[in-house]
């Protein structure tokens, strides 16, 4: 039915005014862990009836392990995180038409985020030459929306889901994130990607129309703004 949004058993009557994207549209969600990215990107690509890109980590068997023993796990943790999203991200921009509208649950720049903050600085280093080699081969995104939330609202959705392996996450590691993401956000500015920072803490946008009508309204002004700018270079 025209105008339904669907996301895990919750359906919603959506009645906005018109929107749509702009053929070729690469729209992200990021935001840091429990922010709510892969429930915003469902319900993003259902609404507007985009391809989607969700993160794969469930068979990542080094993350359970990174969390008991992050000095023995980090490095490949993180380098297989970042095969597997190149590999993702490739394969879908390679077979992709170009007026294929996609929407993510993450960035490949997030990457480098972890990274940085999980490797020793040696291991960085040697981490990042990888990075830069593959991160050249990818579309940048059009437009990347950061859900803001404040750590005892992520820890409280951490432990909504339920998944053993992140009971380790401690506050400040999620500060620590927090942190990282308002530098990568200030770094768009200087690679000419535009971001949109949501203020997520009281949003509901899973279970609220109005909240993710909200939230709706927020990226698609941003997206017209993106594409005017495109269009008219």
């Amino acid at each position: 039915m025209p105008g339904q949004v669907y996301c895990e058993k919750i359906e919603f009557n959506y009645h906005a005014e018109n929107m749509s994207l702009k053929a070729g549209n690469y729209i992200v969600i990021e935001g840091n862990i429990g922010a709510g990215k892969t429930t915003l990107a469902e319900m993003l690509a259902l609404k507007f009836n985009t391809s989607l890109i969700l993160e794969s980590f469930s068979e990542n068997t080094f993350l359970a392990q990174f969390y008991n023993d992050p000095s023995r796990f980090a490095f490949p943790l993180e380098m297989s995180f970042l095969a597997e999203r190149y590999r993702q991200l490739s394969h879908t921009f390679n077979k992709k038409d170009k007026r294929e509208i996609i929407v993510s649950d993450y960035y490949f720049r997030k990457c480098l985020l972890f990274s940085q903050i999980n490797l020793s600085s040696q291991e960085f280093r040697l981490f990042r030459e990888f990075y830069e080699l593959l991160e050249a081969q990818l579309p940048k995104p059009d437009l990347i929306v950061f859900l803001k939330k404040d750590v005892p609202i992520l820890k409280k959705n951490i432990e909504k889901r339920g998944r053993s392996f992140e009971n380790r996450i401690s506050n400040e590691y999620l500060e620590q994130l927090n942190t990282a993401y308002v530098v990568l956000l200030n770094d768009l500015q200087h690679c000419g990607i535009p971001s949109l920072t949501i203020e997520s803490n009281h949003l509901d946008f899973k279970h609220d129309i109005l909240a993710f009508t909200q939230v709706v309204n927020q990226i698609m002004a941003s997206v017209d703004i993106v594409n005017n700018s495109v269009s008219s270079q």
